[in-house]
């Protein structure tokens, strides 16, 4: 992929772009600066935590934390690649990046982004075979079948941004070179490649639309299941597991419908497309640790552990 890039960068008049950002206004800037850096030590931080939580947690061994543990870890990733640029970016008048590295960001960002709506649609199926079939879930939900379905999604996510970047380098680049958003995306890209990109355009909304709309419908049709599978139990069992659901629906609904407003469709006003971005490069792997482990009594209790250890030791 990388010579890949640096050949295109050869055929291309364009050495680098220049990200124009969520706002030119510098008042406007110094505010973002201080709210998405804060966003961002948020972000590492409490993902971090969840996931030094769970590895040194012998209580939190299921299926479930396993999930989440990766999760968390592909979230601190995910947000990595363009929160770093994004906040440096408020600061300096010279908003550019190398051809190199605008194609780097966004492998990075299909790459974890694809690969955290693999692990969302892993962890429903999971909460499904735990709630729906109890009695399996032991012998279904091995450590072994676990590891393979992180695996998978690591894998899934990998062949997915290395379509959409090798796409995207095909394209010229000879003329303007102002990149109407705050990281390097396909959309932004195509508007300004000196070429035809309606064939290129179907094949992102192709693969990155789809993508996310079947693992959607995967995800509804599963908690659908899990509901209907629950109305001949008591009412304490419903809230049970309404309770050990409600977190992940509520991050699955955050995460991926912005995801379908920006890649089910073909491109449209980046000023719009940009805004919603924020939602699940920057918001959603915020919230995540905060809904998990507000929402979890297991997580909050390993956490006063850990910290109580922690004190203890000290």
């Amino acid at each position: 992929i990388a010579t890949q890039s640096i050949n295109m960068e050869n055929a291309s008049s364009v050495k680098e772009f220049i990200l124009l950002g969520l706002s030119e206004n510098q008042a406007v800037q110094k505010i973002c600066f201080v709210m998405f850096l804060f966003f961002y030590m948020v972000t590492v931080a409490g993902n971090l935590l969840i996931v030094i939580t769970v590895i040194s947690s012998q209580c939190l061994n299921s299926p479930m934390y396993f999930f989440l543990c990766y999760l968390s870890f592909v979230d601190i990733c995910y947000s990595s690649v363009t929160a770093p640029k994004m906040i440096a970016n408020f600061l300096v008048e010279n908003k550019t990046i190398s051809f190199v590295g605008c194609i780097a960001q966004l492998f990075g960002v299909h790459f974890f982004g694809c690969t955290e709506i693999f692990i969302l649609t892993v962890m429903a199926y999971d909460r499904y075979v735990a709630i729906c079939r109890p009695l399996h879930y032991t012998t279904l939900m091995t450590r072994r079948v676990c590891g393979w379905m992180v695996i998978g999604s690591w894998v899934g996510g990998f062949v997915h941004s290395t379509v959409q970047t090798l796409v995207t380098t095909q394209l010229p680049f000879c003329g303007p070179n102002k990149i109407d958003h705050y990281f390097c995306d396909v959309h932004p890209l195509l508007q300004l490649a000196c070429t035809n990109t309606y064939a290129v355009g179907i094949i992102v909304v192709a693969n990155s639309g789809m993508i996310a709309l079947s693992c959607f419908f995967i995800l509804v049709m599963s908690y659908v299941v899990i509901l209907v599978s629950l109305k001949s139990q008591t009412s304490k069992g419903w809230h049970k597991a309404l309770s050990t659901c409600g977190s992940h629906i509520t991050v699955v609904i955050l995460f991926f419908g912005p995801c379908m407003f920006i890649y089910i469709r073909p491109s449209g006003n980046l000023s719009v497309d940009k805004s919603v971005a924020v939602f699940y490069t920057v918001i959603t792997p915020m919230l995540n640790p905060l809904i998990y482990a507000l929402r979890n009594k297991e997580v909050k209790s390993a956490m006063r552990k850990l910290w109580s250890r922690k004190v203890g030791s000290e």
